[in-house]
């Protein structure tokens, strides 16, 4: 189909946690789903993306040390090897839609602390799991 409408508000209450939305070849999009106080490390992606606040309160961090707080509504361009971290600083569930360039399985996950790209790190293990065969998921 080459149209595609979805709720993601509803989504995101539905299935409470980080939710692929679509994926082409060329776009991504997903859902995070953050209870009160839960933050992820300070990472960036290789690809161009945008987050739209749907829902609660998100501080973002950068390793500056400046922090913004998104609010329902609002939303960020972060270019593709920018730092950034997400921490739900509100009282309530933290829901926002995330889209980004290229197709999710070419998406590097690149932490701050490390340098190293956490998704390739997790590949591997897997294909190690799996006696040297990467599964097509």
């Amino acid at each position: 189909m080459g149209i595609e409408i979805i709720n993601p508000k509803d989504v995101a209450l539905t299935n409470k946690k980080r939710t692929v939305l679509m994926s082409t070849r060329k776009l991504h999009s997903w859902l995070i789903y953050y209870q009160p106080g839960r933050s992820d490390e300070m990472h960036c992606h290789n690809g161009d993306q945008t987050f739209h606040m749907i829902e609660g309160e998100c501080t973002m961090s950068f390793p500056d040390g400046n922090k913004v707080v998104m609010t329902p509504g609002m939303s960020a361009l972060i270019t593709g090897g920018s730092f950034y971290q997400l921490d739900n600083t509100g009282d309530g569930p933290m829901v926002m839609m995330g889209t980004r360039s290229g197709h999710k399985d070419a998406n590097q996950h690149i932490l701050y602390s490390t340098r190293e790209n956490k998704r390739a790190k997790k590949n591997a293990e897997h294909a190690a799991a799996m006696g040297g065969q990467v599964s097509a998921e």
